[in-house]
């Protein structure tokens, strides 16, 4: 026997409760890169999204928690895979080759939200701001532990500062929205591997 439904007309399922945020990200995005941020209004956003604006703050505050969000659900899934690699068994070299190369890889797999969010940033509140840069910086912290790490051990060179080589291997990852294309002749997995290569051949110790 069939149970009849106990859901009244037009009430939200589990299901769709947990698409709209997903759908007011993913309008949010495409809205913020086609008019900007300051020129996008909640009322666009939530009508690109199909939901109402009720829907939208019971979910998020302001239109700036959406483009906070929109960065920080990609370093959370970066931090992941980061803590994943970092806390392996791996040779070092591999653990920091991969730590590489994914955040290369899952940056070009969310360019428009990183390119957005990076444009966009000063326009947050100042508390916001400083939140995702607190996170931001442990992320990093985490990445350069892996080089202070065989820095210790005499694996890699220690007359440059591990701080300098992190913060230029994340300026050129911050800047692939600059160049990158997906119709390129390179992968994202490509050219993660290139980055994680250049990376590694910077902190060989010099012969001699």
């Amino acid at each position: 026997m069939t149970r009849a439904s106990t859901r009244k007309p037009g009430e939200a399922t589990g299901d769709d409760q947990a698409a709209v945020p997903r759908r007011l990200l993913e309008h949010a995005t495409k809205l913020f890169a086609k008019k900007g941020f300051d020129r996008t209004s909640v009322q666009e956003i939530v009508e690109a999204a199909g939901v109402t604006k009720g829907a939208m703050y019971h979910y998020f505050g302001s239109k700036d928690d959406l483009l906070y969000e929109i960065y920080a659900r990609v370093l959370r899934e970066q931090t992941r895979q980061l803590e994943s690699v970092a806390s392996s068994d791996a040779p070092l070299r591999e653990r920091l080759a991969a730590a590489a190369s994914d955040v290369v890889v899952s940056s070009i797999d969310n360019l428009d939200d990183n390119t957005i969010f990076l444009q966009s940033m000063h326009q947050l509140s100042p508390d916001k701001q400083k939140a995702v840069r607190a996170e931001r910086r442990k992320y990093h912290e985490r990445f350069r532990g892996l080089i202070e790490e065989g820095q210790r051990s005499g694996e890699f060179r220690t007359d440059k500062p591990a701080d300098v080589v992190v913060d230029f291997f994340f300026g050129s990852v911050h800047h692939l929205g600059s160049w990158y294309r997906r119709s390129g002749s390179l992968t994202a997995r490509q050219i993660g591997d290139h980055y994680a290569d250049l990376l590694l051949d910077a902190l060989r110790p010099p012969v001699g």
